[in-house]
């Protein structure tokens, strides 16, 4: 990379530490950012994954307040997101490489739809009424429906992890009666465990010989990054206008999808 592409890299990688903590979807502006400067898909995102994790590390503590009294539930869904998580870099280690250049534009478009919908949902989610924050409503029926979609996003997550968060949110929203920053929170931790789970499956299969390099220098600039910008989500990104970010996800998610078709 030249002196500027690494500039790049590290202000993507701030913008997708922000993102991640308050929205979900930073991945679509580190993981298109990698590609235009030449590195190739599945290399992108197996070392955006693992550059990832410290924003993951610094929105996550950053949100500590709202986790209060969620124990429970991270215990309970916490397996859920990491055998999820496995399965996911299972398969993009071992599906060929034109399979995920095929399937990712899709899972872009997916991702791009819920950016593009959140707001309806956190209006539904809203229009519930507020609940008073507490863990007895998870019954043996919500567990049931909660921990395969929960799991099915750690399989997503492992895959792409682009809107994972949103993903999640959106079934804590509809699935699980509590206020929107604690869903927040709850989702900051399963979304830092799948990260992290696929982040060290992909440094295991490239330093044992695998036949997809991870790259080192995108890695050390997105961590920088996101390690700031998770900090900053933490503690400023909800006064940031939620249509501005929604904005520059979409666009940034069609330069990705743009690119990954050409290839």
């Amino acid at each position: 990379m030249s002196v500027v592409e690494m500039v790049l890299v590290l202000f993507a990688g701030v913008g997708a530490g922000v993102i991640n903590t308050i929205v979900g979807s930073g991945t679509l502006i580190t993981f298109p950012t990698l590609v235009a400067f030449g590195v190739p898909p599945v290399t992108a995102t197996m070392s955006n994954a693992v550059g990832l994790i410290p924003g993951n590390i610094s929105g996550s503590f950053g949100y500590r307040r709202e986790l209060a009294g969620q124990g429970r539930r991270v215990a309970l869904f916490l397996p859920a997101s990491l055998a999820g998580a496995l399965g996911g870099a299972w398969l993009l280690l071992h599906l060929p490489e034109d399979a995920f250049v095929s399937i990712v534009p899709w899972l872009l478009v997916l991702a791009l739809v819920l950016v593009v919908a959140q707001p309806m949902l956190q209006r539904y989610v809203r229009s519930r009424g507020p609940r008073p924050p507490g863990e007895r409503e998870i019954g043996l029926g919500r567990a049931a429906l909660l921990l395969p979609l929960i799991a099915l996003c750690g399989v997503y997550g492992g895959y792409f992890a682009a809107a994972q968060g949103i993903l999640l949110v959106g079934i804590l929203g509809l699935l699980l009666p509590d206020t929107l920053q604690r869903h927040n929170a709850l989702k900051n931790i399963l979304v830092m465990a799948v990260n992290s789970v696929a982040a060290t499956t992909y440094v295991i299969v490239a330093s044992t010989g695998g036949r997809h390099p991870i790259d080192w220098t995108a890695v050390g600039l997105i961590a920088a990054g996101s390690l700031v910008g998770g900090w900053i989500g933490a503690r400023v990104g909800r006064r940031l206008p939620p249509a501005v970010l929604r904005a520059c996800i979409v666009v940034l998610g069609l330069v990705a999808i743009w690119t990954l078709v050409r290839l």
